[in-house]
């Protein structure tokens, strides 16, 4: 340890933001080794600076480091110049708390938020010190475990996972530790333990699952290769969030990250239905907190960390029951002490631009809404439930109440997207631009589109993504036509995006190109200064990939997904009618507000089907 120590202090003023690798943080938890029986680490496959903004994180590390059995220290994905430091000095990746190389860990786990993070796996993997593959590694090796949304299509990086968790990870993670408490206990191998946590329900095993494929390359069937081991592996849910642990006294990071500031979480899942979004999906049903629970929970984070803004957060925190009575609360308790209450999306509509005056009291920054399409026929397409009416009055009233700057989200290459839906979105934004708001005016509208990718487990799993040329001719036509004193154009590369799909949609073949961009130097890949797309194109013929087939092709419905034997809840044949809606271009109402939509979730979860705001 002192050699690691003597060694940090000598590299790390050589290198970008050396916080990022230090430690120490307020509210940090830090434990003896000596007297903690289960050591896990949570690595987070991207830079400091985005891990520490995910809340998910924080509730584990609470979570765990509340019990006195175990602890949860941190790790990030170094940046490229603290990988050539380690690599350099041959020192091994570290913890942050107790500068451990993950080596020595128990649990190494990992939260999959993005596909683009892969090769960031491989890297920490390989810079700890641990097999890269699971079946390299030996007794005495830590376990290597995974979980967030990408966890529902974990395919992509089964051969270098031990076991995935489906679903929130609180909910299970307790059980897996009492369960490794005891097998480390008792001296027992690898594989008892792998057997063990097999049967813990939401805990999938790679290993203990067949893949067969029919020779035009498509899953034939996923099937358990032993007795015991479930056929389809379903999500764990936190039934109720007033009982759930909250981090109260998060870690305070040393330097600004993306998100820095104190997060209250208002409720988990979402039912506008938007049938793009996988986390509308994934996480549902919602699940909402009292009012009480939330302001006690405000006044403990405030307390804890300093902070001066707490952020309301959720997949669409304007849908909270008592949102305007909540706001109310917040600002008249902590207005005057000058903290700011913030809404991390807006809807488009007037009430959401009345809530956010309520919290922008002071300072007008700019304002952002998420339209996705450009015509109406389009967001019906896509059960995005905003008129073009509601985005223009809702613009105005946002404009007179003082906001200048807006900017308005769309996606590119949605099923069913013609030219006209593409032109529509710079029609709709020169609309924007061109309102005439009776007090103040509008002087800037940052139009953004990103490339839509099909995702597991959505409406549109089946889709193939548009190809990389063609979402570049939209993305240019769009682009020439967003020429105008007040407009701004940005997009996302259409070459990240099809990466994206590749791993979104992909099977365990893909895991083979998988570790040899990684081996060729891929890392960091969702960051543009870093990907290197020639790169990877080398990694797919060198191991007889064709990504094409798991990005641009369209599935027929009745084809075995790689997915299929991973259960959110969700029905298939929900997911069915819903595309067959899509191309009807018919809506279908959030659930929570109006009728059962009868996605399945309820039911199979055993979770009683309710109303936003109705009692327990």
């Amino acid at each position: 340890m002192a050699d690691l120590q003597e060694t940090l202090e000598r590299i790390l003023p050589r290198v970008e933001k050396p916080a990022r690798y230090w430690g120490g943080e307020w509210n940090e938890v830090k434990k003896d080794w000596n007297e903690i029986p289960v050591r896990m680490v949570l690595a987070f496959p991207d830079i400091y600076e985005v891990g520490m903004s995910h809340l998910g994180s924080k509730i584990l590390y609470h979570v765990v480091n509340a019990r006195p059995d175990a602890l949860l220290e941190r790790v990030y994905a170094p940046w490229v110049d603290m990988e050539r430091e380690l690599r350099a000095a041959g020192l091994p990746l570290f913890s942050l708390e107790t500068k451990t190389p993950l080596a020595r860990f128990d649990l190494v786990g990992f939260t999959l938020q993005y596909e683009l993070t892969y090769t960031n796996i491989l890297n920490i993997l390989d810079l700890g010190g641990i097999p890269l593959k699971a079946a390299d590694r030996q007794e005495g090796d830590p376990f290597v475990l995974a979980g967030g949304p990408c966890a529902f299509n974990p395919e992509p990086l089964a051969p270098f996972l031990d076991f995935v968790v489906l679903g929130e990870g609180e909910e299970v993670l307790g059980e897996i530790l009492d369960l490794f408490r005891d097998w480390k206990e008792q001296g027992g191998t690898r594989r008892e333990f792998l057997e063990a946590v097999a049967a813990v329900p939401g805990v999938y095993v790679p290993a203990f699952y067949d893949v067969k494929y029919h020779p035009d390359g498509s899953v034939a069937v996923v099937e358990p290769n032993r007795p015991g081991v479930a056929e389809r592996v379903k999500k764990r849910v936190v039934h109720d969030l007033n009982r759930a642990s909250f981090p109260e006294s998060p870690v305070v990071p040393f330097l600004d990250v993306v998100h820095d500031r104190a997060m209250l979480e208002l409720f988990r899942g979402c039912a506008r239905g938007c049938r793009f979004c996988q986390a509308g999906m994934i996480y549902r049903p919602v699940r909402e907190k009292d009012q009480e629970t939330l302001l006690r929970q405000a006044e403990k984070l405030l307390k804890s960390t300093g902070y001066g803004e707490i952020s309301l957060a959720s997949l669409s925190s304007l849908d909270y029951s008592h949102i305007a009575e909540l706001i109310d609360a917040l600002v008249d308790q902590y207005g005057s002490q000058g903290i700011r209450v913030s809404l991390p999306s807006l809807r488009a509509d007037s009430f959401a631009v009345e809530q956010a005056r309520k919290i922008h009291e002071v300072r007008r920054s700019s304002i952002t809404f998420a339209p996705e399409a450009g015509t109406q026929r389009l967001r019906d397409v896509i059960n995005k439930n905003v008129t073009e009416p509601e985005l223009l009055a809702a613009v105005q009233a946002a404009a007179e109440a003082g906001w200048n700057a807006f900017k308005l989200y769309f996606m590119i290459g949605l099923p069913t997207e013609t030219d006209e839906d593409v032109l529509g979105i710079a029609e709709l934004a020169r609309k924007v631009a061109n309102l005439k708001p009776k007090e103040g005016r509008i002087t800037r509208v940052t139009v953004s589109t990103s490339n839509f990718v099909p995702k597991p487990h959505t409406p549109f799993q089946w889709e193939g993504q548009v190809k990389r040329e063609e979402l570049r001719r939209r993305q240019l036509l769009l682009h020439d036509r967003l020429k105008g004193r007040r407009l701004e154009h940005r997009w996302h590369e259409p070459e990240q995006s099809f990466l994206e799909a590749v791993f979104s949609k992909g099977d365990r073949r893909v895991a083979d190109a998988l570790e040899r961009a990684w081996r060729l130097g891929c890392r960091l890949d969702g960051w543009s200064e870093e990907f290197r797309f020639d790169v990877w194109e080398q990694a797919f013929r060198e191991t007889g990939i064709d990504p094409a087939f798991y990005a641009n092709r369209e599935i027929p419905e009745d084809e075995v997904l790689p997915w299929d034997h991973l259960d959110p809840g969700v029905s298939k044949e929900f997911l069915r009618a819903e595309r067959a809606r899509a191309r009807r271009g018919e809506r279908t109402p959030d659930c929570s507000r109006e009728r059962c939509s009868a996605c399945g979730v309820c039911p199979a979860l055993d979770i009683p089907i309710r109303r936003r705001g109705e009692a327990r």
